[in-house]
């Protein structure tokens, strides 16, 4: 298991979040239901890599700018 941010996930790639970069928009995600611990999958990538979309907590899909994704820490799975 290695550690990088959403953003470097390819599609189908599966990771845990361990903690954000950005402490502003960490309360936007934290409240988007991205806590620490939660596993996301990235499902969809735009064809210029900007948005993407994540499942989160296998329940429901979550779409965010390449930007938002760099701030997010996760540690792969």
């Amino acid at each position: 298991m290695s550690m990088a941010n959403l953003a470097d996930l390819k599609i189908g790639e599966k990771g845990e979040i361990v903690g954000f970069t950005d402490e502003l928009l960490s309360l936007k995600l934290l409240e988007m239901g991205c806590l620490p611990g939660t596993e996301v999958i990235l499902t969809h990538l735009a064809p210029f890599g900007d948005p993407i979309a994540i499942r989160v907590s296998g329940s429901y899909t979550l779409s965010m700018r390449r930007e938002e994704a760099e701030t997010m820490l996760i540690k792969r799975t």
